[in-house]
């Protein structure tokens, strides 16, 4: 087999391998996040509950109180009427906790606790395959206590409505009676808050988890590819070929991996289509403003999950891979990242100007292509819309023992107060715009070239990028 056979058919191999674990991952974001919307939608059923449930037991209490001053039937009848929405969705409880109660049953008693027909399901779904999470199990556990003082509020109504004639109470068995109705129903409302309480902490506990397994997913992902792209060094060191086809293949592979690596991040963003997707699909369902809330919460965070997933791609690479130093023709390079923006927003509207003093330089071409991308793009998202002319000035020459690279622009600039925090790690002005990486990306990347980067900068006027890096370069470990 030849060298480059063997190259193609391990390319080949790993690329299918990757591929089964973008796509998997994707397929468990979808599953996860649409496993997520059912939990979000069964908690939101309980609270919608649990205000039901709250409010039959006030008007209960406000019934049975004007009974005993009236001695009126129909007082009596409201009474035992609204009692039943909390008994019914207690009867629900304990049917469910029974595990021997059929389906049909325990809805015809969410029923009476006047739920909605659309949430029955997802009711005793929820009830019934996470009665064990400590959120919803606390929950669980206020809503017994809460059956307890509803059977109690029930006897004390009946104890009431056995007595002779309560019209006929003096003044302070009736004030007593009246306390005790009023410690009843303050208990009650004291543990109906606790419920609704507990099931809002969940919901968004369930949402920071959500988050923090698709960040999981996506480092699973970039694992995977520096992983593979180790593996298939080894095995070109290890091939016995001859030591200069080996080197130029192998630079070659570690190439295309570099372009395969962006063509993943491409990829990385088709579950965050499916996952906008699922969100609309969801906000059609029902107006209820909680689950819109976590949806708008989930779109935001993926908009800003997809600016992560290129950035820290960035940040892998110069990490992990070893300093090359060769000559690199800083004309070419800028040409190649205009290129790459030619379609980003406003950009056909900028007018960019090029003044290449020097061109060829000693450096690393893979840092310095992460450099002036992420300085590009940021000249580029932050143009001024309002200005009739919208431009960018591009400068390289040497200073003395040093090579500079000028990256202007009279966008809307940069406010006196973020000066010193713009090259902060996750640090972001508008959130909507970037994911607070891109200049921290550089200022690291610049200090594996023994480089800095300074900035100048007036808010409404425009910056300037001002890009040093020794011409006797230097490595540094």
């Amino acid at each position: 087999m030849t060298q480059i056979g063997f190259l193609k058919r391990l390319r080949s191999y790993n690329i299918f391998r990757l591929l089964i674990i973008v796509f998997v991952s994707c397929g468990l974001l979808i599953f996860i996040n649409f496993f997520t919307i059912k939990i979000l939608s069964a908690t939101r059923a309980y609270v919608n509950g649990e205000s039901h449930y709250s409010k039959a037991q006030k008007d209960a209490v406000r019934h049975l109180i004007t009974y005993m001053y009236t001695e009126d039937p129909k007082e009596w009848q409201l009474f035992s009427e609204e009692l039943k929405v909390p008994m019914g969705d207690g009867a629900a409880r304990v049917a469910l906790l029974s595990n021997n109660v059929s389906d049909e049953t325990i809805k015809k008693y969410f029923r009476a606790g006047r739920n909605s027909e659309d949430d029955l399901d997802n009711l005793i779904w929820l009830f019934r395959n996470f009665k064990d999470v400590p959120f919803l199990a606390k929950a669980i556990g206020e809503w017994e206590e809460g059956d307890k003082m509803i059977k109690e509020l029930l006897d004390f109504g009946n104890e009431i409505n056995r007595s002779e004639s309560v019209s006929n109470m003096d003044t302070e068995v009736k004030q007593k009676i009246l306390l005790q109705l009023s410690i009843i129903s303050n208990k009650l409302t004291v543990n109906e808050r606790n419920f609704s309480n507990t099931i809002g902490e969940g919901t968004r506990t369930i949402k920071d988890v959500l988050i923090i397994i698709n960040i999981l997913f996506i480092l699973v992902i970039i694992s995977s590819v520096s992983f593979y792209h180790s593996i298939m060094v080894k095995r070109l060191v290890a091939s016995k070929k001859e030591v200069q086809i080996k080197n130029d293949n192998l630079i070659m592979l570690n190439s295309e991996l570099d372009n395969f690596v962006y063509s993943v991040s491409h990829d990385l963003r088709s579950p965050i289509t499916s996952l906008k997707g699922l969100i609309e699909l969801a906000k059609l369902e029902d107006d209820f403003e909680k689950i819109n809330y976590y949806l708008m919460l989930m779109s935001q965070s993926l908009n800003r999950q997809d600016q992560f997933i290129r950035d820290i791609i960035d940040y892998s690479k110069n990490k992990r891979i070893e300093t090359r130093v060769k000559t690199v023709s800083l004309s070419k390079l800028i040409e190649e990242t205009i290129s790459l923006h030619n379609y980003n927003r406003n950009a056909e509207k900028i007018v960019i100007t090029k003044d290449i003093l020097v061109d060829e330089i000693q450096s690393d071409s893979l840092r310095l292509k992460i450099i002036m991308n992420n300085l590009l793009s940021n000249a580029i998202k932050y143009v001024d819309e309002s200005k009739d002319e919208m431009k960018i000035a591009i400068r390289t020459y040497n200073l003395g023992v040093f090579h500079k690279i000028e990256i202007e622009d009279n966008g809307i600039g940069i406010q006196e107060e973020y000066k010193d925090r713009i090259f902060n790690m996750f640090f972001v002005v508008n959130s909507n715009k970037g994911s607070g990486l891109g200049l921290y990306i550089v200022q690291e990347t610049l200090k594996k070239l023994n480089g800095n980067i300074s900035v100048i900068s007036q808010n409404n006027v425009g910056s300037k990028f001002i890009v040093t890096i020794p011409n006797l370069y230097l490595y540094e470990n």
